[in-house]
């Protein structure tokens, strides 16, 4: 199974949170936008930062997010994809998702081939789905 991943999935597997993707172990090929290191990053330090981890427990969520990252083609954001996330789409979104849903339909085009799109986030899914996509994880 081919699957794009955004950081709602990846972040509830690192932290093995409840309601986990039940496809997780299948992907046999995960790709997602260069933000999605950015986003779990952002997020180990937002929560260090806010005392929900402990400083002694840190290095083992960065070396836990580092083997999930490492086998995801993360695909760099060009121009293309941002000049996509600018343009008006028929439901609403927020910036950085509007950043990976553009990204899903920049390597769709590219490839000529179609994946799942796996998300938590309903309205990712939703506007995932308004493109063509077969959204998991919702």
């Amino acid at each position: 199974m081919i699957c794009y991943v955004d950081s709602s999935v990846v972040l509830r597997v690192l932290f093995g949170e409840p309601y986990l993707l039940k496809e997780w172990g299948k992907i046999e090929r995960a790709l997602s936008s260069r933000l999605l290191r950015v986003e779990c990053y952002r997020t180990l330090d937002r929560i260090k930062f806010q005392h929900k981890i402990k400083s002694e427990n840190i290095s083992a969520y960065h070396l836990g997010l580092h083997k999930i990252l490492f086998p995801i083609t993360l695909i760099p954001i060009n121009e293309a994809i941002l000049t996509f996330s600018e343009a008006s789409l028929p439901t609403a979104l927020a910036s950085l998702d509007s950043i990976h849903l553009s990204t899903a339909l920049f390597w769709r085009e590219r490839v000529k081939a179609d994946f799942l799109f796996a998300t938590h986030d309903q309205e990712l899914a939703l506007a995932a789905q308004a493109q063509g996509f077969e959204v998991i994880g919702v």
